[in-house]
């Protein structure tokens, strides 16, 4: 039953970063298939009855919180394992594991996409 703890957690995650992309392409934004521009407000500045929307810097430094979070998680995990410690099952040890794996795959992949698109900006004719 442990399994299933941590994959309702995990779609519980899942499904929270989800609706914070939403809100970036919140209803009645796209026209067309063509996102309208937002209104011109200085970052920190709130609109009535508007929330705030974190910056893409504050959404890229708490991703990679989180995969460092899960690593250190495994890491210890691991440890606590290798030192014996009854309360630590091999399964759990290897499903962290594998959550730490894929998550540092995921950021990977982030930054290649962000390198790519870096490089694509970067040689567009002037």
């Amino acid at each position: 039953m442990n399994n299933r703890v941590d994959i309702n957690r995990l779609l519980v995650e899942m499904r929270s970063l989800k609706s914070q992309t939403q809100s970036f392409n919140g209803p009645g934004n796209a026209v067309g298939g063509i996102d309208r521009p937002q209104s011109t407000v200085r970052p920190g500045v709130q609109l009535e009855g508007a929330k705030e929307v974190p910056s893409f810097s504050d959404m890229m430094s708490q991703a990679v919180d989180k995969v460092n979070a899960v690593q250190k998680q495994s890491a210890a995990l691991a440890t606590a394992y290798e030192q014996g410690d009854k309360s630590v099952d091999i399964t759990d040890v290897m499903i962290a594991s594998q959550k730490s794996s894929v998550a540092f795959q995921s950021m990977v992949q982030v930054r290649n996409k962000l390198v790519d698109a870096y490089r694509d900006v970067m040689n567009m004719p002037m």
